[in-house]
């Protein structure tokens, strides 16, 4: 059939196709029985309609998948086509079922070429999504094996399909439609010969299936990320500091934002107001006022219902200096995050010490992990985060020059591509010419995302105007994560070669 005659409509499977469905069945099948009953078809159609798929070619039958609902527990376990059998061949639907099984896909065998079977498995695919249901379960034939039955067993003759060693018509096309083999299963179809009664229970998993639970304890997965790309000013007292960090958060989240990221060392203005000529001395007396920041800032996250990331401030602790980050959730509770990876000027003039724990954080927004500035360059702890299911990394950062910027950036956007989550940076601008150390600064704040098609060209979702005071906004949508991760042009994270290299965590605290 030449490809410029063809007119395809895929649709509902209806009772008056049964004509040509017994048709095609009888065609296709005559090695197993061919076609199933009227009933049967009329009790799948009645029971389970959006099951039942077909493509017409000018209004001719070309292509049909049947399937029916099950229970994941029973069928993702050793089975046969018979369990799946009633009495007068009606076959078991089960409405309340988490899964869906794929019963029978069929072709015209004119029409092979065309990957209509393809289309008939997105279709179920998409089905399947829609309804939330768990995974899609089938049990395969493998009708080459009689082949190869002197040569391999089973289990070896499965392992070559996969390696594309051996062309199997219906295991090669399922592997290749991301279906996995659990299991390989015996006396599936006994009449089928070719098969010699073997089959594999093969499951597709539906990455985006929720459980069910209550209402209000599913987490979020549109999620609204705001920043603040923070002007750095003289001011006379550290409530004068709070209330323009209110005045930022108030704003957020009049804008429904779930989440407020401040920059890296924000409060540092409060430096100005102790002596300069000792460094030491003047960030040691910047972290007497960290406890106070903390838990209003927390105040602030519970008031104002969202979620605070404090950029960064100094913590003494035991007579040593850390650099370290706060979530405040709206619901009360604080996690902290220590820098891990200290900069030559924090350690020269600031003798700031690295933290030894990493963690990311549940929160009721997506799993966050935080990576102050200078961390975000260093990739091991960005894939740390992302064998913990991370979401979105956040990088509070302070730069003063383009080229230490671009150097957060371009680390930051490997992160997000890597690790195939998103990432986002914000930072500090102006001047602060009484503050030594920190007279300049220069940022541009952003939100990078995986590359691929579901994402934005460039991979940049949000960016500020450099150098300049504003807070930015980006809508994040955590489902898209889940697809880009195991349906992606390309899946950084399952195509590791973990046989070769490994990277681990040691926790020290």
């Amino acid at each position: 059939m030449p490809p410029e005659e063809l007119h395809l409509n895929l649709r509902n499977l209806t009772l008056d196709d049964y004509g040509q469905l017994q048709e095609l069945m009888d065609r296709v099948y005559d090695d197993i029985g061919g076609a199933w009953p009227k009933e049967t078809i009329k009790a799948l159609v009645e029971q389970f309609p959006d099951g039942q798929i077909c493509i017409e070619d000018n209004g001719h039958l070309v292509a049909v998948a049947l399937t029916v609902c099950v229970k994941y527990e029973r069928f993702s376990n050793p089975h046969t086509y018979d369990d799946l059998i009633l009495r007068n061949e009606k076959i078991w639907h089960n409405a309340n079922g988490d899964s869906l099984y794929g019963l029978d896909v069929f072709i015209h065998p004119d029409y092979r070429g065309y990957r209509l079977g393809r289309r008939l498995y997105e279709a179920r695919k998409e089905l399947c999504r829609s309804m939330n249901l768990r995974a899609i379960l089938a049990g395969g034939r493998i009708p080459s094996y009689y082949k190869y039955k002197d040569q391999y067993s089973p289990a070896e003759y499965i392992q070559r399909v996969d390696r594309k060693e051996i062309y199997d018509p219906i295991l090669t096309f399922q592997l290749s439609n991301d279906f996995q083999v659990t299991r390989l299963m015996h006396k599936y179809l006994p009449e089928d010969e070719k098969s010699m009664g073997y089959a594999t229970l093969l499951e597709w998993r539906n990455i985006l299936y929720t459980p069910p639970s209550p209402v209000l304890s599913v987490r979020k997965t549109q999620v609204r990320m705001g920043a603040v790309q923070w002007q750095m000013r003289e001011f006379s007292s550290v409530e004068e500091v709070l209330e323009q960090v209110e005045y930022f958060v108030d704003a957020l989240s009049d804008y429904k934002s779930d989440f407020a990221l401040f920059p890296e060392f924000f409060n540092a203005p409060l430096m100005g107001l102790t002596d300069q000529m000792d460094q030491t001395r003047a960030i040691r007396f910047l972290a007497g006022f960290t406890e106070q920041f903390r838990d209003q800032m927390s105040e602030m996250a519970v008031s104002y219902n969202i979620n605070i990331i404090t950029g960064s401030m100094p913590l003494l602790e035991n007579d040593r200096l850390f650099n370290v980050s706060y979530l405040c959730h709206r619901d009360g509770r604080v996690d902290e995050q220590r820098k891990i990876h200290i900069t030559p000027h924090e350690r020269r003039d600031w003798v700031i010490e690295g933290g030894n724990h990493f963690e990311v954080f549940d929160t009721d927004a997506g799993r966050v992990a935080i990576l102050i500035c200078y961390d975000i360059e260093f990739p091991e702890l960005g894939r740390i985060a992302a064998e913990q299911d991370v979401d979105i990394i956040c990088v509070p950062f302070w730069t003063d020059t383009k080229n230490g910027y671009l150097r957060v950036r371009h680390c930051a956007q490997a992160r997000a591509i890597e690790n195939e989550c998103y990432v986002v940076i914000t930072g500090s601008v102006g001047n602060l010419p009484k503050v030594e150390n920190l007279d300049v600064q220069y940022a541009q704040s952003s939100v990078f995302s995986p590359s691929d098609f579901a994402f934005p060209h460039d991979a940049v979702m949000a960016e500020t105007t450099p150098n300049t005071e504003m807070i930015m906004f980006s809508d994040m949508d955590l489902e898209k994560l889940k697809l880009v991760r195991n349906e992606g042009s390309v899946n950084n994270l399952k195509d590791r070669r973990v046989d070769m290299y490994h990277v681990g965590l040691k926790q020290t605290r």
